[in-house]
């Protein structure tokens, strides 16, 4: 499969048409093997393919994604297209509106395919948190894909989609990237807008784009970034400038591997790969510094405070009366919620909206979620010495390889532990990506982790792109794509 730039030369030369890929992605789609998708839109996207060709038989204005087919995951809204967010309580729900983001991608052209599987509201790391359906992963069906983004990773790394749009909490892009052999980006917060976004917790949430090279990886970025009013935390930063920090080389940039990521546990091939990694960045002419973030083993407690809380509060809408799945054959106002919540909701974000609610109670507010808001300051601290002395930090995305669907399931709190590498870029608001760096001996992809500082995506993305070329992987799952 072309990635995005080279289907757009493609689609420029008139070596295919818009309708044609569309076809294709949706034929592939339709019978995707890999649980990908919980919705498709085939007469949204044909009709969007068309519009493309004939703009460009006409030779009106195009956009930088024209006729390009992407997917996006089901918590981002889609005017008229069902989306659930993984969840029962919102099954068969129509928005009547687009998501900032998806707006935005119709404006530069892009054909929208379908609706990509999560975990329910964002809350998982595997996919099975998902009330509709297991998502699996391209190179071993029986894996897991990561999550919550997993759906999206699957349709791209499965070549059923050429790029999607995820979101990342505590690591729900980058993991899934890791897990399939893609290049995910989580911005800085506030840099692309949440304005119909389905919320989990609204001061880590962001919403970033999943492809297969760090050059596509970018183009989506541009396409969706950018001041909304409608997000009152979205920012006005300057444009990335991309094109640019793409071709600049690493020479001279000098990249911090922290001792706390090279975590206890952590699979001895992926610390490898990511030793490696940094010794080829050293011979492209980058200096590599150990450095240190104190406050990580703390990270952890800290996310699975601030982020169940924050879910307590935003979920608190879905009641039965203002929102989502309403119980029938109930006497009272009270039994209404409780049996609408219960039958909505599934185990996971149960799970998470009693711990929240818990923390957020009289009596244990100080205890938990003030003193877990003070640690992340001390967290973005520690981000904030390092990046002094270094210009990007590199790491492991995660310190496993895909497990095997169900393994981790029965075990909250080892399903938790999977987070640990990527969380703190979530806690200190700061871009993080990740790209394929190695391939274990299992034939599974390694994914190697980069963070920045507070929008400075560009220098993420020009040590990501010297990476990628120097080690030059050919990544392709099982079949395809």
């Amino acid at each position: 499969m072309k990635t995005i730039v080279e289907l757009a030369a493609a689609l420029e030369a008139g070596k295919t048409t818009a309708e044609a890929v569309t076809r294709d992605c949706l034929a592939r789609a339709t019978s995707d093997p890999t649980g990908a998708f919980l919705a498709v839109d085939e007469a949204g996207a044909l009709a969007a393919a068309k519009a493309s060709d004939e703009r460009r038989a006409r030779r009106a204005p195009l956009g930088v994604l024209d006729g390009v087919p992407l997917s996006l995951k089901d918590n981002i809204l889609t005017e008229g297209l069902v989306t659930t967010a993984g969840s029962r309580m919102l099954e068969g729900f129509r928005p009547p509106y687009d998501a900032t983001v998806t707006a935005r991608l119709k404006q530069a052209g892009a054909v929208i395919l379908g609706k990509n599987n999560l975990d329910e509201f964002g809350m998982g790391s595997s996919t099975e948190n998902s009330a509709f359906q297991r998502s699996k992963n391209p190179f071993d069906p029986a894996r897991t894909p990561g999550g919550s983004s997993g759906g999206s990773a699957a349709a791209v790394a499965a070549g059923l989609s050429y790029g999607a749009l995820g979101t990342d909490t505590g690591g729900s892009i980058r993991q899934p990237a890791a897990f399939t052999g893609l290049v995910g980006l989580k911005p800085t917060w506030g840099r692309v807008s949440r304005a119909g976004v389905i919320a989990f917790a609204s001061s880590l949430d962001q919403v970033g784009p999943l492809a297969r090279t760090v050059e596509d990886a970018a183009l989506l970025l541009s396409a969706i970034e950018g001041f909304d009013a409608n997000d009152s935390t979205s920012s006005d930063a300057t444009p990335t400038a991309w094109r640019a920090s793409l071709r600049a080389g690493v020479k001279g940039l000098r990249v911090g591997l922290p001792r706390e990521y090279f975590v206890e546990g952590m699979e001895a091939g992926i610390a490898a790969s990511v030793r490696a990694a940094a010794k080829r960045l050293e011979a492209l002419g980058a200096t590599v510094v150990d450095v240190s973030l104190p406050h990580t083993p703390h990270a952890l407690a800290t996310y699975y405070v601030i982020a169940p809380c924050e879910a307590s509060s935003n979920l608190g809408r879905y009641d039965g009366v203002r929102y989502g799945h309403r119980a029938k054959d109930v006497k009272s106002l009270k039994e209404l919620y409780e049996k609408s919540r219960e039958e909505g909701f599934g185990p996971e974000v149960k799970r998470r909206i009693m711990l929240g609610t818990f923390a957020l109670s009289s009596g244990y507010y100080d205890a938990y979620y003030r003193k877990a808001q003070q640690v992340r300051t001390l967290i973005r601290r520690d981000f904030d010495e390092v990046f002094q002395r270094v210009d990007v930090v590199l790491s492991a995305t995660s310190p496993v390889l895909p497990w095997k669907l169900g393994e981790k399931l029965d075990d909250p709190l080892a399903m938790y532990l999977m987070d640990v590498l990527t969380l703190p870029c979530n806690l200190a608001g700061l871009p993080g990506l990740s790209l394929p760096c190695g391939v274990s001996s299992s034939g599974l992809p390694i994914g190697a982790q980069l963070l920045g500082r507070a929008f400075d995506e560009a220098t993420v993305l020009r040590v990501a792109a010297a990476l990628e070329a120097d080690l030059a992987l050919s990544l392709t799952p099982k079949g395809g794509p």
